[in-house]
């Protein structure tokens, strides 16, 4: 048994776990795809539900020998670490595979085992120290344990600020080592010279082996396709917690991106170098000496309608990224322009790094950087804009295959455009340009979002205000602060005709008009256009293979286009070329959540079923395991129902989901560890049950009130630094995470005193309940918005008061 808990093992042991969780997302997206950061989650808390029936099974062997078994599973914690994620990454998954070849699903299955172990052991570890101590140093145990997982979550922010992610990896696992070096010296082990002779022989072999771990991209995404051009070669590599840059050039075969460029182009692209974010996302580092002729090329893309219909004296560019569209300005003379952009390390390379090749991209004197994300931007000043264009910056083929489907995006709302219209000068536009998709959806829901805006104006004459055109690969939408006369339509029939771009729609426009460049068999973009803007858009949301209704801060999912009916259609026809019309994103979401579901029913619900977790015979009056798993479970799915929620919430505070998620972590985690500190007195004067009631009452009351509140915060204090942002995040969050620290230790500490067989019970079930939620969460935003997800865990807390494991003495075995 435990004297002491080793408090600072535990605190390091925690902090490490939440890092490492934290860097395998980040890795994921840079490796595969974004939507993988859901089944870190899921496969993390996994491991942590999975813990509890290691213990059910053997809690008696280890409490005899708990000091070596929790060295011991700190100790395999920081071998796995580093070793599982190799292994990982070498399995051949190829998510567009999982639904006509089985092997997929099976090594989705063995990714899930492998990443899952390094969460075992640290569960383990922590789990059997509550078994070990004393009924008193509950509270105090997971107070450390959440706040070493806080500071964990901001520690892995710096540290990717300073280190690439393939150096990180080692670093968490030496944190490992530190630990379990602490626990040697806490637990005051015998012999611990040995102890620390060994862990010091592990710590110098991963250091020996930092230099040689290397990531390995998916053969999909654009970075691996470009590195097989003959001549091509990485030059360059920056990282941060904002994106992975890859500069790119090539030696043989020239590098050339100019999206849209038509095909009757009279000049190309001058030498170009291609920047990479997050192996994926191209965009050119353009040679430019200040001959204005060379930038021509940009004249020929379906981006540069605008400048043919009026000369803008003002332009605001969002998401400037490596110059492109500023180039594009300079051709056309702006004499103002302001440049958004998120990521300074872009701007960075491309003013510094690459001053001299890329020339005043940045450096024009008309040309204006911020810093800065374009709704706070824009919530901050009062400056209009004759044209504000948001450029073109996902990848071409992850956006037609449905990979950013659950890429949260708060650029796209219907909210988002109504800001950007509000800043356009009479008669000024918006420009946004988009890859085409086949069938159409990004363009169609862009569209819509648009009629849906200029609706809830109520503006009149709403189709005089619209004009789309397309080329082979983008289209590009104009949105008028004013009426397109004659003269406008004139103009843009010119354009598209020199260029052989097509129509999509202007208000007098003609079918026989529409579809003369790029053939399709049918006018479709014509067609669902027309019917946007004569009253049919209810009915064309309804009958569409797509989903084209537009997202809303509520249900921020602009490239989520799934549909089960289209999905069904599409895999009847797998043999005749029906699998790229799948939105994969959604699909890998939903296979992760039925595998979670397989792997913890297999692995912690079976085993804990079958497990009889007998009775204390000392105690008159022991709990039923049926209030154990019904509360156990319900305050798992409540907290992460809360917390994914509110992960989603501040990425639109936070702008990136990586501070979004060590900052949301990082304040649930820490005040969370406070409350459940404050429980254990409180519970002395209140009683334990009347103070998870008060508890639950007050997250109810608090939950509600940020549904209402929580907007205008973010538009009344978004123009803060980064910095003070994420101060401002900590404490909005922390009176909520105060309270919803409480009921689980609270019940954890009852059943200590009352049945404490059940104790790695109640842990499994709650890792179980995590397990599934993290996912399930997601699900439910995308369809019915975060208010649900919310007012869904609410009602969720406030069930779980009338099953709380207290000794009743009705209760029987």
């Amino acid at each position: 048994m435990c004297a002491k808990p080793p408090f600072l093992s535990i605190a390091l042991l925690s902090a490490s776990a939440l890092s490492y969780e934290i860097l395998l997302m980040r890795i994921f997206s840079i490796i595969q795809w974004h939507h993988f950061a859901y089944m870190v989650i899921a496969l993390a808390l996994l491991g942590y539900g999975m813990s509890g029936t290691l213990l059910s099974i053997f809690q008696h062997q280890l409490l005899r020998h708990y000091a070596a078994g929790y060295i011991a599973g700190i100790t395999l914690y920081a071998v796995s670490t580093l070793l599982c994620f190799l292994l990982a990454q070498n399995i051949p998954f190829n998510m567009e595979e999982l639904l006509w070849n089985y092997r997929q699903f099976f090594n989705l299955i063995w990714l899930f085992l492998l990443l899952a172990l390094p969460f075992v052991f640290v569960a383990a570890a922590i789990c059997l120290t509550f078994m070990a101590c004393a009924e008193k140093d509950i509270s105090s145990i997971y107070t450390v344990d959440l706040l070493g997982a806080g500071a964990g979550s901001l520690a892995i922010i710096a540290l990717m600020y300073l280190f690439m992610p393939e150096q990180i990896l080692p670093l968490i696992s030496l944190f490992g080592v530190a630990a379990a070096a602490l626990a040697i010296w806490e637990l005051e082990l015998p012999h611990p010279r040995i102890g620390y002779a060994g862990l010091t022989a592990l710590a110098l072999t991963l250091a020996a082996v930092t230099p040689h771990i290397q990531l390995i991209y998916s053969p999909f995404k654009s970075l691996s396709q470009t590195l097989q051009v003959k001549g091509a070669h990485i030059v360059a590599q920056r990282s941060s917690p904002l994106g992975h840059l890859t500069v790119v050039a090539s030696d043989a075969v020239p590098l050339r991106h100019a999206p849209g460029l038509s095909i009757t182009a009279g000049s190309l692209p001058p030498t170009q170098y291609g920047l990479f974010s997050d192996a994926d996302n191209i965009a050119a580092i353009t040679a430019y000496e200040g001959s204005v002729e060379t930038l021509a090329y940009l004249d020929q893309t379906t981006s540069a309608l605008a400048y043919h219909l009026h000369k803008p004296s003002n332009l605001l560019v969002i998401g400037s990224g490596t110059g492109s569209d500023l180039l594009q300005a300079q051709y056309h003379q702006v004499a103002s322009i302001d440049a958004l952009e998120l990521n300074h390390q872009v701007i960075d390379l491309v003013r510094h790094d690459y001053a001299e090749f890329a020339g005043s991209a940045y450096l024009n004197p008309q040309t204006h950087v911020h810093i800065a994300e374009a709704r706070d931007f824009l919530s901050q000043t009062d400056k209009q804009y004759d044209l504000i264009q948001i450029a073109l910056t996902d990848s071409a083929g992850a956006s037609s295959s449905g990979l950013y489907a659950l890429n949260e995006s708060y650029l796209y709302t219907r909210e988002a455009m109504q800001l950007f219209m509000s800043h356009l000068t009479p008669g000024g536009y918006l420009s946004i340009t988009r890859w085409i998709k086949m069938p159409p959806r990004d363009t169609l829901k862009l569209f819509a979002t648009a009629v849906e805006v200029l609706e809830t104006a109520n503006l009149t004459d709403i189709e005089k205000r619209l004009a789309l055109i397309r080329s082979w690969q983008t289209s590009t939408l104009l949105v008028k602060n004013d009426l397109f006369t004659e003269r406008d339509i004139a103009a843009i029939e010119n354009f598209c005709n020199s260029r052989f771009f097509d129509l999509a729609y202007t208000h007098n426009l003609t079918a026989d008009k529409s579809n003369r460049y790029n053939r399709l068999k049918a006018p479709y973009f014509y067609q669902a256009t027309q019917a946007m803007v004569t009253g049919k858009l209810e009915s064309l949301y309804q009958r569409y293979k797509f989903n084209i209704r537009p997202a809303t801060d509520d249900r921020p999912y602009f490239h989520h286009f799934f549909k089960w009916q289209s999905f069904i259609e599409a895999f009847q026809m797998r043999g005749q070329g029906g699998m790229p019309l799948i939105e994969w994103g959604y699909v890998v979401l939903v296979m992760t959540l039925l595998v979670t579901l397989i792997i913890s029913s297999l692995l912690i619900l079976l085993p804990l079923s079958l497990l009889n977790p007998g009775r204390v015979i000392e105690k008159p009056a022991p709990i039923k395991r049926w209030r154990v798993l019904l509360y156990f479970f319900g305050i798992g799915l409540a907290f992460l129902f809360i917390e994914i929620a509110f992960i989603q919430k501040f990425h639109r505070f936070l702008h990136h989901p990586v501070y979004a998620i060590a900052i949301t972590l990082t304040a649930f985690l820490v005040f969370a560890g406070l409350g459940s500190l404050s429980s254990h007195r409180l519970a002395h004067q209140l009683g334990p049950h009347k103070l998870v009631i008060l508890a639950v009452v007050c997250i109810g009351i608090l939950s509600i009130s940020y549904l209402l509140l929580l907007e205008p915060l973010f538009n009344t204090l978004g123009y803060y630094p980064l910095a003070v942002k994420m101060l401002i995040s900590l404490l909005l969050i922390a009176p909520l995470a105060f309270v919803m620290g409480m009921p689980f230790p609270l019940a954890l500490s009852t059943l200590k005193a009352e049945a404490e067989s059940l104790l790695p019970w109640a842990w499994g079930i709650n890792g179980y309940a995590s397990v599934t939620s993290a996912i399930l969460a997601t699900l439910v935003a995308i369809h019915f918005g975060f208010q649900v997800v919310i007012l869904t865990a609410v009602l969720t807390y406030l069930l779980v008061l009338f099953v709380f494991p207290k000794r009743l003495q009705t209760d029987a075995p």
